[in-house]
């Protein structure tokens, strides 16, 4: 059976072919105007026109699906006071909101966590909010399990 419907998946950037990093890179420096044309862009990173026209609309970076979505995430946490809150408190920072917290009872010193988030007003990408709670002492894993 087939259907016309798009599949999307999330990869980390460490496992993508170099091609669609460079296609990132090469709409980075536009967005930010350190290229003031595609010819100029593909040149700096080194990739071919071609490619980048082959791929553009196809590859982008996940804080550009934010609005309005929401996202899971499981987290592996330390069970030491205050991990939890510090967690919270970055996901408050972000302004992204919290929707539901499971915690479960903590085993063998760590406590899963699914955190469901709204991210229509979050105010930086969602990787740089993940690196952001993977930074904080205590935090073990981070993983998305389901984005809408």
């Amino acid at each position: 059976m087939e259907t016309n419907e798009t599949t999307y998946y999330i990869v980390k950037a460490e496992a993508l072919p170099e091609v669609f990093l460079k296609t990132i890179e090469v709409k980075e420096l536009l967005k930010r105007g350190e290229a003031s044309t595609i010819f100029e862009a593909v040149e700096k990173v080194g990739m071919s026109r071609s490619a980048y026209y082959k791929y553009k609309d196809d590859i982008f970076p996940l804080y550009e699906m934010n609005t309005g979505r929401m996202i899971t995430l499981a987290l592996i946490l330390d069970h030491l006071p205050g991990v939890l809150s510090e967690v919270l408190n970055q996901i408050a920072q972000s302004k992204a909101s919290v929707l539901t917290i499971n915690q479960n009872i903590p085993l063998h010193g760590v406590a899963n966590v699914t955190v469901s988030l709204e991210l229509k007003n979050i105010m930086m990408p969602i990787d740089r909010l993940i690196q952001t709670i993977e930074k904080i002492k205590g935090v073990k894993k981070v993983n998305i399990i389901a984005k809408e």
